[in-house]
Formats: C-alpha cells, structure tokens, sequence
C-alpha cells in the first residue's frame, strides 16, 4: 500500500476501533448524566409523536404489523412489537415527527431522533441493560456529528441533502456496533455498508404532511442497524467509506475535511454539546423566538400591539426559514404563533394550518432579513428581532444562544416539566414519574425491558 493510502486509511481505522472499543468506565460522568438528559428528552418527545392522534404514527404501525417478523423490539406507545429493524423505522420516525428533540447545533443533526430509537431496539433485542445503552448512545453520537462536520453540513444542504439523514446512517451503525461488539474489520464493513445505504433529501421541505421530512430519521436509524447486523455475518461492504475510491467524501460534499473525523475523538464528546428544544419548530427559530418573547414580556406587549415583525439571521441559512412550505420552518407561521399564544406545540405543526385573523395578519407583517453580520453559520443561529409596534415604536433584542444551548442551559426541572408536558395526556402521571425515575437510574438497570415497558400504554 502507497504511503497516501496509509495515511488516509488511518481514518477508518480510528474511527473503527473507537467504537469497537469504547466501554461505559471510558466515559466522564458528566457525559453519562447527559446520556440521561438526551434518553428522557427524547423519549418525550416520541411518546407524543406516538399519539393515534397522528396520522404518521397510525401508518406506521400498520405497516409494521403487514410486515411481520420476530418480535423482539418495542414500539413506543402501541406497545407492538416487530423486528428492531422495523422498531427502529417507526421509533426514529415518531422521534423527529413533533420536532421538539434535541439537536446537535454545529453540525446541523437531530442525533437523538435517530440513536434513542437505534439503542433502544438493540439492547431491547439484546437484553442488554443502561449501561450499554448509554455508552451506544454516546459513541454514536460522537460518530454522527463528526461525520456531519466532514462532510459540512452547508455542503449536503447546497447538494439538497438533509445532514440529519445521512450522517444519522454512520451514527446508528456505531452506536449499533458498539452494542453488538462487532470486531475492527466487521465495523469498517459495517461503515462501508450503511453508506451505501446513506440518503436523505431536502425534498421533504415540499411535503405538507409532515411525514417524510421525520421518515428520514426512521430510514437512517433502520439502515444504521441493517448494516451492523450484516457486517456482523460477515457480509462484505466497501473497505474504507471515507477516503477510499468512491466514498462519501466525493459523493456529498466538494469541501472534504476527513480530519474532523477523528478530531479529539474519545476527549471532546459531542454529546454534551446537545441543545434541549422548548419550541415545536426548527431549530433554526428558537433564538428569535425567545427574542421575540423576550420584547413582548419586558415591554408589556399584546400580540395587537405590534405592527410588524422582523427577523434578522444569517444569511447562508436563512433561505430555510423564510416563507418555507412546512410550518415547522415556516418564520412567517412560527413567529406570529408565539405572538398571539406565547409558546408553540405539536399541534401547531402536525395539523391544519390555523385559521386565525390575527395569526395571518401577523403573518403577513412578518419578514426575514438575510443578514450577513450574523454567524457564523452553522456554529450559531445568532438571531435579531425588531417589533414596530402600531404606535410607532421600534423595540430589538439579539440572542445568540436560544434556551437550551449549552451555552443557555435548561435546568433540570424544566427538563422534566417538559418531559411531563409531553407524556401527559399520553400516559398516566405514575408512569410518567415512574419513568423520570428510572432514567435517572438507567445505569443500574440491568435489561432495558423495564423501562420500555413503562414507555407504553
């Protein structure tokens, strides 16, 4: 082998053995609390999404339950079980489906929606307990979010692919490899295996059902763990994904940065960089959104006070929240919506458009300002908004940080609140402390069963 390929190979390699090697004493317990944080966040969040109030859950299951298969994963919520292939499908779907769980901001993925669903089916199937769970879900973590910044999210975005979805492939196949205990050579193959299955397009910006733009949190998670699974009976994939011939480097992105790959690997994990979500709508809103509430509570302001809205974001990004068809990312839907109610929820993105005069008089009045001295995006969301009020008066607050960024923490009680706020409704309020409580414990769960059992109804 020529010097160049030695050198570049070094990657998979790495990457590789960290995953294969990574054990729960590896990991700081700081880094296992989030574990936690990021578990109990989310599986809020696909405790909602499950609802037969939905249309996206009540199909999935159906189609779970035509497809058939050995029953050994759960199903949040139904409770049914299927393959943890298919769980994995229906839970990464249901996880990204209320857009209410955490996101990795730099490098632009939805990690959680995509490894809870993956961990869970796997040491369900398993009967493998917290702590695998935990350290799965950490390594993953670190996985998708590298794979993400090497490619550069601004670069999948320009080809129309969601970062989310492909990079989610090469995190549900480590945190999948890492609690199959594949060997070295069989996660390389894993890797070369889910990026041959790696995909995801913008396209779901044009869908307003709502239902393929979380789909492909599912499709990530169910090829994330296809490709282990296979690797592990010695299916054979490409070599080197990253840097060899044909890889994603030169697939998706024309500003390769292999080196992010394996940068601090096992030192900085990404995990703890996590941001919690307090809004159901892109994160790309949640700056100008506390902003925007920020003005309206210092000011003493009512919805029929304000003549107009402005929102001021950074220029490569904002084409995404500027008049976008879905209502998630709609800044002309969101930003009123919070006016008038003062919060957003799940229902005002899974259901019809709401028909309110005030909602659409602030709609029309509302605008987005492709600002260049904002950023650096996709490092920071940095967001000004500027009420005109109908008096004449003009009031602005810049936030960098929405609530819920490591740099502008949640506590922990308005983690669980939300938590609560999410489940409630869903399931009893025993349960709901009952799995609060046990989350706060997960390591010392021995089979992850007993807290799958509480997560349905």
């Amino acid at each position: 082998m020529h010097g160049w390929n030695m050198t570049r190979r070094f990657h998979i390699d790495r990457l590789s053995e960290y995953v294969v090697t990574t054990q729960f004493e590896d990991i700081p317990r700081s880094v296992v609390e989030q574990g936690k944080v990021i578990l109990l966040d989310t599986l809020g969040a696909i405790i909602r999404a499950a609802s037969d109030r939905y249309s996206a859950g009540r199909m999935l299951l159906q189609f779970v339950k035509d497809l058939g298969g050995k029953k050994e994963s759960t199903i949040i919520g139904p409770g049914y079980k299927t393959s943890a292939v298919n769980a994995a499908l229906a839970n990464g779907t249901m996880g990204y489906y209320c857009d209410i769980e955490s996101h990795h901001a730099e490098s632009i993925t939805h990690v959680a929606a995509v490894l809870i669903p993956t961990v869970l089916a796997l040491t369900e199937s398993n009967s493998l307990g917290g702590k695998e769970l935990l350290t799965s879900l950490v390594v993953g973590y670190d996985v998708e979010t590298r794979v993400s910044t090497a490619l550069g999210p601004s670069a999948l975005y320009a080809r129309g692919f969601h970062p989310s979805a492909v990079a989610g492939c090469f995190g549900a196949t480590a945190a999948a490899g890492n609690l199959l205990r594949l060997s070295n050579d069989q996660q390389k193959m894993a890797f070369g295996l889910t990026g041959c299955q790696a995909c995801g397009l913008m396209a779901w910006e044009t869908d307003h059902t709502e239902n393929s733009r979380p789909f492909q949190m599912g499709i990530a998670a169910r090829n994330g763990i296809t490709a282990a699974l296979l690797a592990k009976k010695g299916f054979g994939g490409p070599p080197d994904i990253f840097d060899g011939r044909y890889g994603i480097f030169g697939a998706f992105t024309d500003n390769p940065q292999p080196e992010k790959l394996i940068e601090d690997l096992g030192k900085r994990f990404t995990i703890s960089e996590a941001t919690i979500k307090l809004y159901s709508c892109c994160a790309f809103l949640h700056p100008g959104a506390d902003a925007l509430l920020s003005i309206l509570s210092k000011n003493n302001l009512d919805h029929a006070d304000i003549n107009e809205i402005h929102l001021h974001f950074p220029k490569s990004g904002a084409a995404v929240i500027d008049n976008n068809e879905l209502k998630s990312h709609n800044a002309q839907y969101i930003l009123p919506i919070l006016a008038v109610n003062r919060e957003v929820n799940i229902d005002d993105i899974l259901h019809e458009r709401r028909s309110d005069r005030e909602i659409d008089r602030l709609s029309k009045n509302t605008h987005v300002v492709y600002d260049e001295e904002l950023g650096p995006f996709p490092e920071k969301y940095s967001s000004v908004v500027v009420v005109g009020t109908r008096d004449g008066k003009r009031y602005s607050e810049k936030v960098e940080y929405a609530k819920g960024h490591p740099k502008n923490p949640v506590t922990r009680k308005e983690l669980e609140t939300k938590f609560r706020r999410l489940a409630s409704g869903e399931l009893s309020e025993k349960r709901i402390e009952d799995i609060i409580r046990k989350v706060g414990q997960i390591e010392d769960v021995s089979d992850i069963s007993e807290l799958v059992r509480l997560v349905c109804k």
